[in-house]
């Protein structure tokens, strides 16, 4: 683990992304103490401010293997956007809403994900008032609305995560009242409910090429357990079934798999063993590594 320094002097930051060239985003605390998102060089070399919208905050979630960057910024119309820069973070560009257009004020947008075409998803409002998961065709142009679950458009849904053929992952409202994790085919065609591990709603975060997809699920006793599924979103697994796990520690979230099926999750450990998570962390690792490639 190395030290990616900050914007400022004794500051904050906060990395989210990365590429294949070890390039990372994030968040960084400024010298006049505005939260800007950050680009680096190659193996996370050299942190540089990739400013604003025009407002005086922004956040960098995601980057491709061009350098292109997402996120969401402060606005000089006093508005929160989604946005995404050229290649290697050059440029930030206002991706607008779904309910109008660039400059309106009404409502919100969020972009959480970029693929190597340069497909974005992400949140926004939507016409009906509510948020809705949205995508973008390459290099985040021309914004579409993903729709819910529960076929009501004043409804919610968010998307997280999208792969290289543009299939997404994230979770919507339900005709029930509850929230699910879907995915859907590729270039976001055809929103499908991936169901819950028992409980009454679930969450996808991440999904790779193959079309696994992760997330959390409510169990029927209401804790939140890490799920994973097969390729193309088949057969939602409690992750805590398919590893061993010392004694007491519960995984509860996963939050993106990569193609050879490597999944980083959260979990929790009784109290208060906190030395004996830093070893199972590290014994856990290798334990998740080589059970999840034999399961791709």
């Amino acid at each position: 683990m190395r030290d990616l320094g900050d914007l400022a002097p004794y500051s904050y930051s906060s990395a989210y992304g990365i590429n294949d060239a070890a390039q990372v985003v994030g968040v960084s605390v400024t010298a006049n103490r505005q939260s800007h998102a950050f680009i680096t060089g190659a193996n996370g070399m050299g942190m540089r401010d990739l400013g604003t919208l025009g407002g005086n905050y922004s956040y960098a979630f995601s980057i491709n293997d061009t350098g292109q960057v997402v996120g969401y910024s402060g606005t000089t119309e006093g508005n929160t956007r989604a946005f995404i820069s050229g290649p290697n973070g050059a440029g930030l560009t206002n991706l607008g809403t779904l309910f109008d257009s660039i400059n309106s004020k009404l409502g919100v947008s969020h972009a959480y994900d970029i693929n190597d075409a340069g497909q974005v998803v992400g949140r926004s409002v939507s016409r009906w008032g509510s948020d809705h998961a949205f995508i973008t065709g390459a290099d985040g142009a021309g914004m579409s609305d993903l729709g819910t679950l529960s076929g009501d458009l004043s409804d919610l849904s968010v998307a997280h995560s999208i792969n290289n053929t543009g299939r997404v992952v994230g979770y919507s409202a339900t005709s029930s009242g509850t929230y699910h994790a879907f995915i859907t085919g590729p270039d976001g065609v055809g929103m499908r409910d991936l169901g819950t591990l028992g409980g009454n709603d679930s969450s996808a975060l991440g999904i790779n090429d193959a079309g696994q997809a992760v997330g959390r699920s409510r169990m029927s006793w209401g804790t939140d357990h890490a799920f994973i599924t097969s390729a193309d979103g088949i057969g939602m697994t409690d992750l805590n079934s398919l590893v061993d796990l010392p004694g007491g520690i519960i995984l509860t979230d996963a939050v993106d798999i990569n193609n050879v099926g490597q999944v980083i999750a959260f979990g929790v450990i009784p109290e208060p063993e906190a030395y004996a998570l830093f070893l199972a962390g590290l014994g856990l690792m290798g334990v998740i590594t080589s059970r999840n490639r034999l399961l791709v």
